[in-house]
């Protein structure tokens, strides 16, 4: 079966359900848990020429995100250790949340990814964008995906 599980996370109610529910799994099948977190860069590009940021403003937002990611991670993990189950925490920084979560599954040698869909459909999915289609059609891991 499954012995290593990366589950991917950003702190929502939906995610937090994947969250428990790769511990649940990872309980039943012996396996170890590794929780990811991907933080987006600034969006400098979209305000070039129009708004002034300095640097400062983009790096203390960009800590501020990176130490909410952490956090959630910390939690995530504490709840699989507390249930037995070896847990990771993982934080990545990046535009390409798909990619990164492919990426932390072939470096964690991860069998198994686990991840929330908000079932968006129609103009909001095109809009919004998916990533957790991107990742069921482009990864060689199998995918779990809970609603």
């Amino acid at each position: 079966m499954y012995s290593k599980i990366l589950v991917a996370t950003d702190g929502s109610t939906l995610s937090k359900k994947a969250v428990r529910s790769a511990i649940d799994l990872a309980v039943a099948i012996n396996a170890e848990v590794s929780v990811l977190y991907v933080v987006p860069r600034y969006p400098v590009s979209y305000f070039e020429g129009g708004v002034t940021v300095s640097m400062q403003e983009i790096a203390r937002t960009e800590k501020q995100w990176s130490d909410k990611g952490q956090a959630v991670v910390d939690a995530a993990v504490q709840q699989a250790q507390s249930e037995g189950v070896k847990a990771k925490g993982l934080v990545s920084r990046s535009d390409l949340v798909a990619e990164a979560i492919m990426s932390a599954a072939k470096k964690t040698k991860a069998d198994l990814i686990v991840m929330a869909s908000h079932g968006r459909k129609g103009i909001k999915r095109i809009l919004l964008g998916s990533e957790t289609q991107h990742v069921l059609t482009h990864s060689v891991i199998p995918v779990l995906v809970l609603r």
